[in-house]
């Protein structure tokens, strides 16, 4: 035979010695067991479900028009402040979980936080897994555990019905704190603008002349006509430059040239044949000479004459020449170049310029003025200025803080109507709900397993017995102690009655093993009956924590 197994069955027969042992442990303890389990109170789970949905259809047509609420962080808030603090120990005794009897501080923080962790508030998204659309909603779950039905469901409607009234009796409250706020700030900002206006218009009454302009503040105007006066002399002097190029144009050689008649040049001389009064009379007197000359001789005294005539001619063409060089007027009319087209365009653009020159002289000279006028005001403009632009930003910053906070009340008062036709919708999808079956403890299974653990408790005791008083039960355990070999044993000497005492006592024994197993079944149908035991109030608050 294997010796594993002979040993094995060597220790279970020297530990059988303890059977009485081993049934009386595991009958103590299972019937204490028992006892606990029918003792303690049955636990009922009453349960409700919200639903809450934060992006409703009216939300994104609301948006930017109303001032945005965290609404996710107001019910988070609700959520915590339902499970902690003031209003948890309200709700205890509301519903009789703290009697008004108990005063000592040390027993009400026990029951209060044996509450609490019965209370489970629980987060889910509604949908499905994998629906982007399942986050549009979230579903919150509320559970309590308590020996009394009745007061289960109440603590479970007490719990819902705070947590939404107090979330939207938040934001209502937020709201109209938010708008009163408002309000008495737009009402100040009101009066501060009113003021803001009344100092600016009597500094602009004040000050009439000394106000920055749209082309800016006294820096820039000097600087302005300071530059404006720079461009008016150099376009001055540009204009006078051009006034003397034209004017000498118009007295120099060119011009005089262009104003004899066409197909005649003055020589270094100054003679010419043709044009003006005087040319023509010279071309007369020359045509008569050489008419003259085919007559007669040189020495002929009309010839003479008409030579001497036509020299007196030319010398006075030479005056008239040199007076157009000088710009006599007279000059002009008498030799005909006024007549000419080049002498009368050059005199035309000579005419503008004298204009022009007029015009930019009287320009300049506003500009000079203007100049000097600002540099007396160097002293007390910049200081007007200074003090017309912080009334300006004073002005300024109160008007945009009015506008905002008018603006942000609007908003709030949106927000709340929005409130009202449901920008946030509360849904309880599972009202208050509670099982008629006890949910703790699990009776049947907890009265398997104490007989489990008794019977294991049982057997440890016979072979922790067996472990202190040890025994050989065997030839085979003798020759492997001693490593002596067994030549023999001695067997009973009346073996029929030690057959029959051993058969007695095994029946007493199966009678006593059986009692307990028919203990385990009557406990089973009391419990499938309903039977409980009620033991000592501190005892079953003790049980029930």
């Amino acid at each position: 035979m294997n010796p594993a197994l002979d040993h094995i069955f060597d220790e279970i027969r020297c530990v059988w010695r303890y059977r009485w042992t081993a049934l009386a442990v595991a009958s103590f303890i299972a019937v204490v067991g028992w006892v606990v389990v029918f003792a303690l109170p049955d636990r009922y789970e009453a349960y409700a479900h919200v639903f809450v949905d934060t992006r409703t259809a009216l939300r994104p047509a609301l948006q930017g028009l109303t001032v945005d609420q965290n609404v996710d962080a107001q019910i988070n808030y609700v959520r915590q402040s339902l499970l902690a603090g003031p209003q948890l120990l309200q709700l205890a005794k509301d519903t009789g979980i703290l009697p008004a009897s108990v005063t000592d501080e040390r027993q009400r923080d026990a029951i209060q936080n044996a509450f609490a962790n019965r209370i489970a508030l629980t987060v889910s998204n509604a949908g499905s897994q994998g629906d982007e659309r399942s986050v549009a909603g979230t579903i919150y779950n509320f559970e309590y555990l308590d020996s009394n039905r009745t007061r289960a469901l109440h603590v479970i409607d007490i719990l819902v019905n705070n947590f939404v009234e107090r979330t939207l009796g938040g934001k209502r409250e937020s709201s109209e704190n938010a708008q009163k706020f408002l309000e008495t700030q737009i009402k100040d900002y009101e009066q501060r603008l009113a003021s803001a206006e009344d100092r600016l218009a009597a500094f602009k009454k004040k000050n009439v002349g000394l106000m920055p302009s749209e082309q800016g503040g006294y820096f820039m105007q000097l600087q302005n006509e300071v530059d404006a006066e720079k461009k008016s002399e150099t376009a001055l002097s540009i204009a006078m430059s051009r006034r003397d190029e034209l004017s000498k144009q118009l007295h120099g050689d060119a011009a005089v040239s262009a104003a004899s008649p066409s197909g005649t040049v003055i020589g270094p001389t100054g003679v010419a044949s043709g044009g003006g009064d005087t040319m023509s009379r010279i071309q007369e007197a020359q045509a008569r000479l050489d008419e003259l000359l085919l007559k007669y001789t040189d020495r002929h005294p009309d010839v003479i004459a008409a030579r001497a005539t036509l020299d007196e001619l030319k010398k006075r063409r030479l005056t008239e020449v040199e007076s157009l060089r000088r710009g006599d007027a007279s000059a002009v009319a008498s030799s005909g170049a006024g007549n000419n087209p080049v002498y009368q365009s050059i005199q035309l653009e000579l005419n503008k310029q004298d204009v022009e020159i007029a015009a930019l002289k009287r320009e300049l000279a506003q500009h000079q003025g203007t100049v000097a006028e600002l540099r007396q005001r160097l002293n007390s403009a910049p200081q007007v200025e200074a003090e017309y632009q912080a009334l300006n930003r004073d002005y300024d910053v109160n008007k945009a803080e009015y506008s905002a906070l008018l603006e942000n009340y609007q908003k709030a008062r949106l927000g709340e109507k929005a409130d009202n036709a449901g920008s946030v919708r509360f849904e309880v999808v599972t009202p208050p709900t509670a099982p008629y079956t006890a949910v703790w403890p699990r009776r049947t299974l907890s009265l398997v397993a104490i007989l489990l653990a008794a019977l294991a408790a049982g057997a440890g005791s016979a072979y922790g017995l067996h472990v202190l008083r040890p025994i050989v039960s065997s030839a085979r355990s003798i020759a492997a102690l001693t490593d002596i070999p067994v030549l023999g044993a001695v067997a009973m000497a009346f073996p029929t009655r030690h057959r029959h005492q051993s058969r007695t006592r095994m029946w007493r024994f199966a009678l006593a093993a059986s009692a307990l197993a028919i203990v385990f079944v009557v406990v089973l149908s009391l419990n499938w009956f309903g039977v409980r035991l009620s033991l000592p109030s501190t005892t079953t608050a003790m049980a029930a924590t």
